[in-house]
């Protein structure tokens, strides 16, 4: 049986790559991935797979003279995009918009005779945007997208700096007057907490060396320039904080008030580093009539982006498939773009959903024959050897169940943990809670409504995120979901084995492709090549 060379881009854990294997069709000569845990975990499951840790250092030139001509790259490239989400937070664009330009170079210097590029269903949002950079402007394919006009807002109003425009177009600045990081993060943590006094207290005892160490170093400037008033607003910072450390007469809110103003030109700071890190070209600048400053730059869709560089030598087919209709227990829709090479006549065609009439496998389908077993706490704990399958096993249950148990471990939980779990029904989450169960939160009324849910064996749960972060329920047991549970959530079999902390490994889970639209994904990509 002929055999299809894949290489895997941005695998994780190897949920995509196990769904093409799953075939025996295809064969993932090398795959790519930068975390160390699940860079363990995939050379664990798929141990003949030449592994690369950073896409971006790939030669793929290297990759041909090995393997030869690649027939197929999959990959799910995250993206984060320029969006209306974070244009007036810290970050300006996420270092993720670069790895889907590394996944588009892939498929340039591979040429493969399709691609698989899966992400989440936001992705054909608008929002979702790159930024024009210095090298964009002399690429005309990027040039004649269809461009808009944004801004960043670098300094927001109520900051009285002079000079500040020519201060944020000097990048020689950034240096002199940023924080370090440890700092930055002290502080950005404070000002999170600036509606809750106990836990602003308790964050000051966590960072207090770090506190003590920085601001003492603080000192005014005698100027009267931009550099002069931000040390100042440093100064004051530092005074007002350090006393308030030290239990003299200075109110939490003084405190309050003193750090946002110096916070808020940190932030303006690290915006001016992001745009000459990532050579972001700016058209020009405006201050607006309230004082703020802003960079006015363009942006393009990140789809568009991936459409004006690959139709050219691929039909794009582009479609929304639910992990649900391919036989998971689980409601997860994700975007796919596949790409057939224009030397193939035959179209293709998406695969068709094997679950009928909404009759889709459940929880208990996934998990009920665990329910007997007990859950370690330690990730160190050998696998556990299985009983015969059971009669009444569901069918799902006997495609994943294996003769060993592995990663059948939950995260220890408090007693406050505890009682929520035991106060919740099926269906029920956190917003179920009576009041007195909900005090740790600082803001109860905005917490998800994933957090704290207990499954509900009779239908598919959720999108499977970190359950552990999440505090998932099992359906009938007061006690979170094991990362065995999750991954059968995922379609994971039994034989498939995690590595890496305990917290890395439920996020794996979490990222994961479910390997039952993997396959499903992979037999239709078969049909056209077998053409």
């Amino acid at each position: 049986m002929k055999q299809y060379k894949v290489v895997d881009l941005f695998a994780g854990a190897g949920g995509l790559s196990l769904g093409f294997v799953q075939t025996k069709q295809f064969s993932i000569v090398a795959a790519a991935e930068n975390n160390p845990n699940a860079r363990k975990t995939y050379k664990h499951n798929h141990k003949n797979t030449r592994l690369y840790s950073d896409v971006r250092a790939i030669d793929y030139n290297e990759i041909r003279e090995a393997f030869g001509e690649i027939d197929v790259v999959i990959g799910g490239p995250p993206c984060q995009g320029f969006s209306n989400a974070n244009r007036q937070h810290t970050t300006i664009i996420s270092m993720n918009n670069r790895l889907v330009k590394e996944y588009v170079r892939a498929i340039c210097e591979l040429t493969p005779t399709a691609f698989v590029m899966e992400n989440v269903a936001m992705l054909r949002s608008n929002i979702h945007r790159f930024i024009v950079d210095e090298d964009d402007l002399s690429n005309q394919t990027v040039m004649d997208l269809d461009l808009s006009e944004d801004n960043i807002e670098l300094l927001p109003a109520g900051i009285n700096l002079p000079n500040a425009l020519d201060f944020v177009k000097e990048s020689s600045n950034i240096e002199a007057r940023s924080w370090d990081d440890k700092l930055f993060k002290a502080i950005t943590v404070l000002y999170r907490f600036r509606i809750n006094q106990p836990k602003f207290d308790g964050t000051i005892e966590k960072h207090r060396k770090v506190l003590v160490n920085a601001l003492d170093s603080f000192t005014e400037i005698a100027s009267d320039d931009s550099d002069s008033v931000i040390a100042s607003l440093d100064k004051k910072m530092a005074d007002s904080l350090s006393a308030y450390m030290n239990g003299t007469q200075v109110s939490f809110e003084e405190t309050v008030d003193s750090i946002e103003s110096a916070l808020l030109v940190q932030r303006m700071l690290r915006k001016m580093s992001e745009i000459k890190e990532n050579k972001i070209h700016i058209f020009d600048y405006m201050v607006k009539e309230d004082g703020s400053i802003h960079a006015v730059v363009r942006s393009y869709a990140v789809l568009d982006y991936i459409k004006g560089v690959l139709s050219s030598s691929y039909q794009l087919e582009m479609m929304v498939l639910n992990a649900a209709d391919y036989g998971a227990p689980q409601r997860r829709e994700r975007f796919i773009i596949v790409g057939i090479s224009n030397c193939i006549e035959k179209k293709y065609t998406k695969p068709k959903a094997v679950i009928k009439d909404g009759k889709y496998n459940t929880v208990q389908d996934a998990i009920e024959d665990l329910e007997s077993i007990p859950v370690y706490l330690e990730i160190d704990t050998p696998p556990i050897p299985l009983p015969p399958m059971p009669e009444n096993i569901s069918e799902l249950g006997r495609k994943l169940r294996g003769k060993m148990l592995y990663n059948h471990i939950s995260t220890d939980t408090r007693d406050t943990a505890k009682a929520r779990f035991k106060a919740l029904k099926e269906g029920q989450n956190f917003h179920d809670l009576n009041s007195d169960l909900k005090t740790t939160y600082s803001n109860a009324e905005r917490t998800q409504n994933t957090i704290y849910m207990r499954l509900a064996y009779d239908e598919p749960s959720g999108t499977v995120v970190n359950v552990r972060k999440s505090m998932w329920v099992h359906p009938h047991l007061d006690r979170a979901i094991s990362i065995r549970e999750a991954a059968r959530l995922q379609t994971f079999p039994d034989s498939f084995v995690f590595e890496g902390t305990k917290d890395a490994q439920y996020q794996q889970v979490g990222n994961a492709v479910p390997p039952f639209l993997a396959n499903a994904i992979a037999k239709s990509i078969l049909k056209v090549l077998k053409d």
